[in-house]
């Protein structure tokens, strides 16, 4: 009896110890399956996108039509027509990709369109070197009338970190009379609690002057209402053109830098609306602006013309300029204007922008008609050399007149470097 008993109590040892090891086996497996965030500290947050967001958002080409297939072939197309290469690096799912809550009220994705679930798509985003965003609304509803975040904020943000989601428009749809800038702070801090860097863009239509207020909630936030592809919405087309976005911006420059940015909302270039002319003068006013390069067309079928612009590395380098300032419009003479904006290195990017429904003969004097500008840079003792970012070649140096033809609706885009 007694070594039937000493077996009995060596098995029984024998038991805890597997017991005790079978535990502490689910306990790692658990941890390694649920990967715990840490907080982000305010620092850490603030340190995300020190340059405008470069991307792609699916609402201006596709509306409520988004499915994993579509996101999955955005991120191929992306790599391979080289915007990935050129520095683009969201892919946004923007609107009615959210059908219900379960009974514990976690966002459910649609399952016919979503049939992998969004942490697959999130994956495949990840696959090809891109960053995944995704699309939610600080009100009940969404602008489309899916389930939107209020009173779900922390619940959402630890979803989204869970899926892999590294960046968050937030929209400002059925509001229900909300503070704005309380609601977005209520998501800006479950997304530090989340642990995981997602950048949060701010749209909310510019109602509430969120630059004023945005830096350190947000990391960008839109100054305007939806855009429209159209180059100037002087009538009611229920939305603002290219020419309004330019001019809500133009004294904004003071609320832009790296890390919070002025958003004048994403890219029309390569959906029809406009000339090419005019896709150049959005596209070049934009990286002016230090605005966020998000396109919003269909990239996988792209015109080579399209290719050529959102692909302009010479241009987009003056949009991700690690100083980080936003261009000011330096002289305004009507429908003829001159926009600049200070680089690192000592050097300049101008754009000689023409409103008008005709050629400008451009004939610049630069020491006598950009007087101020000129006397800021100290060009009245450095020689700088002119550089066409469109046709990528030099035009000679400031010490002479700048002769050009710019079309009409079109935008000639300069970079001054110090000559050596």
């Amino acid at each position: 009896m007694k070594m039937i008993g000493k077996i009995s109590l060596l098995a029984a040892a024998a038991l805890m110890i597997l017991s005790g090891n079978d535990a502490f086996a689910q306990k790692k497996a658990k941890a390694q399956a649920e990967p715990e965030f840490k907080p982000l500290t305010d620092e850490e947050y603030e340190a995300l996108a020190a340059t405008p967001p470069m991307g792609w958002n699916s609402w201006n080409k596709f509306g409520c039509n988004v499915s994993e297939t579509l996101i999955k072939e955005m991120a191929d197309a992306m790599v391979s027509s080289g915007m990935r290469d050129a520095g683009y690096q969201y892919i946004v799912i923007d609107d009615c990709w959210q059908v219900d809550r379960d009974k514990d009220g976690n966002i459910v994705c649609d399952p016919e369109r979503f049939p992998n679930g969004m942490k697959a798509v999130a994956d495949y985003v990840h696959s090809k070197g891109l960053k995944f965003g995704i699309y939610s609304c600080a009100g009940s509803y969404t602008c489309q009338g899916r389930p939107g975040s209020k009173g779900h904020q922390f619940q959402d943000a630890r979803t989204y970190a869970s899926w892999g989601v590294d960046y968050l428009k937030y929209d400002w749809c059925s509001n229900d009379g909300q503070n704005a800038r309380a609601a977005y702070q209520t998501m800006s801090e479950a997304i530090k609690a989340a642990g995981r860097p997602i950048v949060l863009s701010i749209c909310e239509w510019g109602e509430g002057e969120p630059w004023k207020w945005g830096k350190g909630i947000g990391h960008l936030w839109r100054v305007t209402p939806d855009i429209r592809d159209i180059y100037d919405c002087t009538f009611d087309w229920g939305g603002v053109g290219v020419l309004q976005c330019i001019d809500a911006m133009a004294d904004l420059q003071r609320y832009a830098g790296p890390g919070h940015w002025n958003d004048a909302e994403m890219l029309e270039v390569g959906n029809g609306g406009m000339t090419r002319d005019e896709y150049i003068t959005h596209f070049s006013m934009w990286s002016l602006l230090a605005a966020p390069l998000m396109s919003g067309n269909d990239l996988r079928h792209m015109s080579p013309e399209t290719i050529e612009i959102l692909c302009n590395t010479e241009v987009i380098e003056v949009n991700q300029d690690p100083k980080g300032e936003q261009g000011t419009r330096w002289m305004d003479m009507g429908d003829k204007e001159i926009w600049a904006k200070p680089l690192s290195g000592g050097e300049v990017a101008i754009c000689f922008m023409n409103r008008s429904d005709s050629e400008w003969h451009l004939d610049h004097n630069w020491l006598k008609q950009t007087m101020y500008f000129a006397t800021e840079i100290n060009m009245k003792t450095t020689e700088y050399t002119v550089r066409d970012l469109w046709e990528h070649c030099d035009l000679g140096t400031t010490k002479t007149n700048l002769v050009k033809t710019i079309p009409a609706h079109g935008t000639l885009m300069v970079r001054l470097s110090p000559k050596k």
